[in-house]
């Protein structure tokens, strides 16, 4: 496991950043961080408070896959990562054990993230079709990608309780890029579901019923507080959420997921964010 501070790059966390070691903690320390992506990146990647999924990531960590056995596993929680002032966030389920559990970056050093990343590369909101380690050089632009669980999971399966757990981190990071996000992206079920409940927690109104996920599935979320005119002194400003499949080996390699159908999903996302735009090349 890199320890914080080690001089890991794209490593925001320090020795003295602070620790969640419970529940609790994770809402006071992920409440206090809102509005401050580098901080709030550094609190969530050193976060204890799941056993489980604390045993996990450093156990692989320790053991490795034979391919990376010469390496050194970041094996502690992947913050979220790409422009600090994104139009479009993407949002994954969890960590992968060799990928992200491996590189610190989400997304990053597996064949989901290979995928995903050369489509942002052909829609033009990363600068290169690969990203394999952090300080790669790797940029995104206008484009930020967070997990609804920071720590990979046993069986990429987390217990709801974990899910709860980390949901204050996922909402912290919502809420302070909420001013200039325009879309969401939801890489299958289980992170369409997430970004709903955020959403809805951070003041947007989700329809009931609760809209279905399904790749290609759109639904327009407008904030409670939008959408009265100048009479009411709000603006409407909706913002869009799009599903697509998950670029997992079981989607890509059974042909459920195509390039063509996942580049259609987020071109319909950078699209409605009005991406790719030149003026967001401060992305990291």
């Amino acid at each position: 496991m890199i320890e914080p501070g080690s001089g890991w790059p794209e490593d925001a966390a320090t020795t003295d950043t602070p620790v969640a070691t419970n529940a609790a903690e994770v809402v006071w320390l992920a409440d206090g961080a809102a509005g401050d992506l580098t901080e709030l990146s550094a609190r969530s990647s050193v976060c204890r408070a799941c056993p489980r999924l604390v045993a996990w990531r450093e156990q692989v960590a320790a053991d490795r896959r034979r391919a990376f056995a010469d390496q050194p596993y970041w094996g502690r929680p992947v913050p979220g990562w790409g422009d600090p002032r994104p139009r479009l966030l993407i949002v994954g389920l969890a960590p992968a054990a060799h990928g992200g559990n491996r590189t610190g970056r989400i997304f990053t050093g597996d064949r989901s993230g290979d995928w995903l990343f050369a489509s942002l590369h052909r829609l033009g909101v990363a600068v290169r079709p690969t990203s394999e380690h952090a300080g790669d050089g790797q940029r995104l632009l206008g484009t930020r990608m967070v997990a609804a669980v920071r720590c990979a999971p046993p069986d990429n399966k987390p217990t709801t309780d974990e899910r709860d757990i980390c949901q204050h981190w996922l909402r912290a990071e919502v809420e302070t890029v909420n001013d200039t996000i325009r879309a969401v992206v939801a890489l299958g079920g289980y992170a369409w579901q997430a970004a709903l409940r955020v959403l809805g927690q951070i003041g947007y109104r989700i329809p009931s019923p609760r809209p279905a996920f399904g790749h290609g599935a759109t639904v327009e979320l407008i904030a409670a507080d939008q959408g009265r005119g100048s009479a009411g002194g709000g603006t409407e400003r909706p913002l869009l959420l799009a599903g697509s499949y998950h670029p997992s080996q079981q989607n890509t390699f059974t042909g459920k997921l195509t390039e063509p159908m996942l580049d259609a999903a987020l071109r319909r996302a950078t699209d409605y964010a009005g991406l790719p735009d030149p003026d967001s090349a401060s992305g990291g």
